[in-house]
């Protein structure tokens, strides 16, 4: 039997495949596609035909439910007890992994073109239904850095995922990560000055809102490498010494 020679493309397709066609992942991919429009809505109803503001409102959603999609999509192959076959059949397990972090990443600049095809019509019928002018401007720095803070929030749960290997706890880990920054916060000066520089969500808010300085690109840097690079380097090393049977 040959081994470790299967084309990059074609693990890519079915780690893409693996990512959507999983009842964990079929339920999630749903919720997002339900909850993106609802909060579009809802928000387009209670704040005015604004096209920015209903889209940051679906950015809302998209950034906790991909992050857990992108969890179960890395820490599937020991939860489902596939490890064995897939790395049976592609030995060199950074390849394998490789094909595994790319389609979420992907997925989430595509949920956010989602967002913002959603908002666009919810925008022009609220205007329509409430008889006031739409406001159609959009920042395009926001709109460029909504959608890397995305990526960067898929890129944590992709390396929480690929360093605990567990689902339940990356997942916890992900939820849990706002709460226990917001109490951080609060322990003084000290505290909120860690808050700044290592929680990515409190990092990337200038990135979010388009008003990004020199500073704030250090920070979510530094935030970055203890999220990101760090459990995702960990992660690498976990992989490729895990046995597997």
């Amino acid at each position: 039997m040959t081994t470790g020679r299967i084309p990059f493309p074609t693990l890519l397709r079915v780690e893409t495949r693996k990512l959507v066609d999983t009842r964990g992942s079929k339920v999630i991919t749903g919720v997002l596609a339900v909850l993106t429009a609802g909060a579009v809505v809802v928000r387009g109803i209670a704040s005015g035909p604004e096209l920015h503001t209903a889209a940051v409102t679906a950015g809302i959603v998209v950034g906790i439910l991909l992050p857990v999609l992108a969890i179960l999509t890395v820490t599937g192959e020991w939860s489902h007890r596939t490890a064995l076959t897939t790395f049976t059949l592609e030995p060199r397990r950074g390849r394998v992994w490789a094909a595994k972090c790319l389609p979420p990443l992907v997925a989430s600049v595509l949920a956010c073109v989602f967002a913002m095809l959603v908002a666009a019509p919810v925008t022009a019928a609220v205007a329509a239904a409430q008889g006031v002018p739409a406001d159609w401007r959009v920042a395009l720095p926001a709109l460029a850095g909504w959608t890397a803070t995305t990526v960067l929030l898929t890129a944590q749960g992709l390396a929480l995922g690929t360093v605990l290997m567990n689902a339940p706890a990356a997942i916890v880990v992900f939820l849990s990560n706002a709460v226990m920054w917001s109490v951080v916060a609060r322990l003084g000066s000290a505290g909120e000055a860690a808050t700044q520089w290592l929680d990515l969500n409190t990092a990337t808010i200038p990135l979010v809102n388009g008003t990004m300085t020199g500073g704030d690109a250090a920070r979510v840097a530094v935030s970055s490498l203890a999220w990101i690079v760090l459990p995702m380097a960990a992660g690498m090393v976990r992989t490729m010494r895990r046995e597997v049977g």
